[in-house]
């Protein structure tokens, strides 16, 4: 959220909340993916194309038609609401579009094309509900958030933070990320990069937690910061204890590059 919301309950607030953060775990998710097929877009991608559909089959699309299920009924009832929910329901329409693209791209470089066409439509989208439909229905008298979403799983989260966004059918290949995997190619050196310093504080966290949820085990992510992230290391300590091996690459003075690899 980027203004102060007073909400019409205590409830209403946490909800706000719950979903903004899930916002931001799901934004960060798809940074990691989108980082990985852009990555791996000199040669064959098949494997982060997949997980990236996936992804989106799984956890993207899910979402939006739970938003289409709770919030977007009470939202176009009311007069301030209804242009809004019609462009959000267009974009849902949009996004699914995009990733159809994605999986029927002939060749990586239009695949990594789509996939930041997705990511930055899906920014566009989030912005949306996170500013203008939250507050909305937060503020409203007829409606309580909270029980809009009670339930909603898709529109909460409530994941266990380790290794959200993989299935079986989504898991990388042996070898993924810098080593030969079982599809009989190589993938490029070095892992996806994702510069949190463009993030914005309020999210930041939540958006870089999600994009490790979606680092498959053996893989790694590299995150570039402008200060040194130590609460950042404790909290993903913490989050999910002894999963992945940290290295700093990079110590200041300026920038800080910090490399974390998920142990299989």
């Amino acid at each position: 959220m980027t203004a102060l919301t007073i909400s019409s309950s205590p409830a209403d607030a946490e909800a706000v909340e719950a979903v903004a953060n899930h916002h931001a775990l799901m934004s960060g998710e798809l940074a990691l993916l989108v980082a990985d097929l852009l990555h791996t877009a000199g040669g064959e991608a098949p494997t982060a194309r997949d997980r990236l559909v996936a992804w989106a089959r799984e956890s993207l699309v899910p979402h939006a038609l739970a938003e289409e299920r709770s919030l977007y009924p009470a939202a176009s009832g009311m007069a301030e609401g209804r242009l809004l929910v019609d462009a959000m329901l267009a974009e849902h329409v949009a996004i699914v579009a995009v990733v159809d693209e994605v999986e029927r791209a002939t060749t990586p470089v239009g695949a990594a094309a789509s996939g930041r066409a997705l990511q930055a439509l899906f920014a566009v989208h989030l912005a949306k509900e996170n500013d203008q439909l939250l507050p909305l229905l937060a503020t409203s008298p007829e409606h309580s958030l909270a029980d809009l979403l009670a339930g909603m799983h898709e529109l909460l989260g409530g994941h266990d933070g380790h290794g959200h966004g993989h299935s079986e059918q989504s898991e990388p290949a042996p070898g993924h990320g810098g080593s030969g995997c079982a599809c009989g190619t190589v993938d490029p050196p070095g892992h996806p990069e994702l510069d949190v310093r463009v993030i914005p504080h309020a999210i930041r966290h939540a958006t870089i937690f999600g994009a490790l949820d979606a680092v498959a085990p053996g893989s790694g992510l590299e995150i570039v910061a402008d200060h040194d992230p130590v609460p950042l290391l404790d909290q993903v300590q913490r989050r999910t204890p002894g999963r992945f091996g940290v290295t700093y690459l990079e110590r200041g003075p300026v920038d800080f590059r910090v490399r974390f690899i998920a142990r299989a």
